[in-house]
């Protein structure tokens, strides 16, 4: 079958590159075509129609300012799907461009199925997007527990297939010792903070130095920043003048692995935080603090916003937001997760609880599978 995938960043990318590995595997016939990433690209042996590195623009103001890529970006993925033609659409989280995409292909191409898999997270706001959902998505494969009650409320046609963090995680293997790490990043024989400042430019230009400033206050540990897929040195060197940190990339989950405590960006890395069983404090930059604050608890429907909170469904790690998120606050914190705390014994007991919610290994084998077995059964 010939498939047509859509993920507009990082975390997108390397599940799309786990769907086509599924699917090939599955499918000795698979042909893809995709906007997305070099993970992606390697696994289909085929080139993005439009890497997501030029898609990835975060807020409404930066979505204005490059008004023009966006545009062009949605002519390009429209005309690709004409040209190509399809068996099947897969969508990957990036709601914002992926239902305008999904709205066109079943005005144009009723007859191709719309599968969306790694759900927009319409649960915490913008909960109108049910009806887009409902109308062109003929098929939801849900990678958090919760969901699936939330969609079911709407009859929506949804499945946990299980998380793609826990197979990522259980792939992984530790490369070096502690002694091997220090020595091959140059580091100090110290205890690693580690910092997680996000995947996107914008984010983490806006959260990194409030990360740091907290983090270089505790002198027996050193600062790790782990940094993100397809950014380069250069770009934290300029937003991090002061060097008193080490930059580590695309080695994320070493990173961790080594760490005693972490500050994480909201988002999957807190999951994968929680999974790599590292004590975590959880920040998220958002303009207008206290403002935004307030009309958060107007728009906002739900009451955490990191994952590890969400899946369990009450506090386990601080979150720090808007006003909030400041160096004093991260550094009120940090003394529970560095050191052998009843609060850090606590969260790693959370952490288990966790890991049994999610279930198994193997999300994106059974989302392949079900992917397989809904076309089949539309084109039998």
């Amino acid at each position: 079958m010939k498939y047509f995938l859509i993920a507009g960043e990082a975390s997108g990318d390397l599940h799309g590159a786990n769907l086509i590995a599924e699917l090939k595997r599955h499918d000795g016939a698979a042909v893809f075509r995709f906007l997305g990433g070099d993970l992606m690209m390697h696994q289909s042996d085929a080139q993005p129609a439009v890497h997501y590195s030029r898609m990835a623009f975060m807020g409404v103001v930066n979505v204005l300012k490059n008004a023009g890529k966006v545009l062009k970006t949605f002519k390009t993925c429209k005309q690709q799907i004409l040209d190509f033609q399809p068996d099947i659409v897969i969508l990957i989280d990036y709601p914002s461009f992926n239902l305008r995409i999904a709205k066109f292909v079943k005005n144009t191409s009723p007859h191709i199925p719309v599968i969306y898999y790694i759900l927009p997270k319409i649960w915490a706001w913008k909960t109108f997007r049910i009806r887009q959902m409902k109308r062109y998505i003929d098929r939801m494969y849900s990678i958090l527990p919760f969901e699936t009650d939330f969609y079911k409320k709407y009859d929506c046609e949804i499945e946990y297939v299980g998380n793609p963090s826990v197979d990522s995680v259980a792939a992984f293997t530790q490369q070096y010792t502690e002694n091997e790490f220090i020595t091959r990043y140059n580091l100090e024989n110290k205890p690693v903070i580690a910092l997680l400042a996000g995947s996107r430019r914008q984010e983490i230009a806006k959260c990194l130095p409030t990360m740091f400033e907290a983090a270089i206050y505790f002198s027996d540990f050193q600062v790790v920043v782990a940094g993100a897929p397809s950014i380069g040195k250069e770009f934290y060197d300029k937003i991090l003048p002061d060097k008193r940190f080490a930059l580590i990339l695309n080695d994320t989950y070493e990173v961790l692995s080594h760490a005693r405590a972490a500050i994480v960006n909201s988002g999957t890395a807190t999951l994968e935080t929680a999974l790599l069983n590292i004590p975590q404090v959880v920040v998220y930059y958002v303009p207008a603090g206290k403002f935004a604050v307030f009309v958060k608890n107007i728009f906002i429907k739900v009451k955490y916003i990191s994952l590890v909170n969400l899946i369990l469904g009450r506090k386990i790690v601080t979150e720090l937001i808007a006003h909030l998120f400041t160096p004093s606050n991260i550094r009120a914190q940090m003394p529970n997760l560095l050191f052998d705390t009843k609060e850090r014994r606590e969260m790693l007991a959370c952490y288990a609880e966790i890991r049994r919610k999610l279930g198994p290994k193997g999300a994106a084998k059974r989302a392949a599978q079900k992917i397989l077995e809904f076309a089949g059964n539309k084109n039998p």
